[in-house]
């Protein structure tokens, strides 16, 4: 780490975010993701962009302004991962679908390239331990339902553009996890509720990070 940045003393941590908490500071009404984090350790702290409440997986906490906003500005293009279970059935003319963008179910706005990997086919009952329990009963009317998983790439971060993406080809994420945000890898020892500071080397990607977004600053106001 360079003398200078050291010398800033920023916070970064990795998250595995939980189910059934919102990603915000505070709330009034529910649990916060800043509830995962001892008290004492909580003032300043934020979380860098969102994810919903029933999605889990990476998310990263910190007090860094700028390199939060270079995490989550769509024009630097931060590649985010995801694991995810469906109802419905996919297509390679469905996954050239989402590589060439489009829009996003429901609201119309204009979606850029989503790459879809790895992707596993299933049905409803062997899926069944992954449904949320106020789906479970539902979903099990249809025990040979369709259902598959796999790995989704989107490089921008609008609110529910992965549910959204799925839905625009007719499809029904009931599971979803980030596994990564950039170069940040979900670490697959913290479980569910866990948290971990920065590595030394991921700290220094993050000083990376910082120092493209004041760079790119300072020349927009040259």
């Amino acid at each position: 780490m360079s003398a200078g940045f050291s010398e800033i003393f920023m916070r970064y941590y990795m998250l595995n975010k939980p189910g059934g908490v919102v990603t915000a500071v505070s709330d009034a009404k529910d649990k916060t993701v800043m509830d995962c984090f001892p008290e004492d350790i909580r003032p300043g702290l934020f979380p860098v962009g969102r994810l919903d409440k029933d999605t889990e997986g990476l998310l990263i906490i910190t007090d860094d302004g700028d390199f939060a906003f270079r995490m989550l500005r769509p024009e630097f293009g931060i590649t985010k991962r995801y694991f995810f279970r469906a109802f419905g059935e996919i297509s390679e003319e469905k996954i050239e679908k989402l590589k060439n963008g489009g829009t996003l179910y429901g609201n119309g706005e204009a979606a850029r390239p989503a790459f879809v990997a790895d992707i596993a086919l299933s049905t409803v009952e062997h899926d069944e331990a992954f449904f949320p329990e106020k789906d479970r009963a539902h979903a099990m009317k249809n025990p040979k339902g369709k259902t598959f998983s796999g790995i989704i790439t989107v490089t921008e971060g609008k609110r529910h553009e992965v549910k959204l993406l799925l839905k625009s080809i007719g499809c029904k994420i009931f599971q979803l996890k980030r596994l990564s945000m950039g170069s940040f890898l979900l670490d697959p020892v913290l479980r569910p509720g866990e948290f971990r500071e920065f590595t030394s080397e991921e700290v220094e990607i993050a000083e990376d990070y910082r120092k493209i977004f004041i760079d790119l600053t300072k020349k927009q106001q040259a």
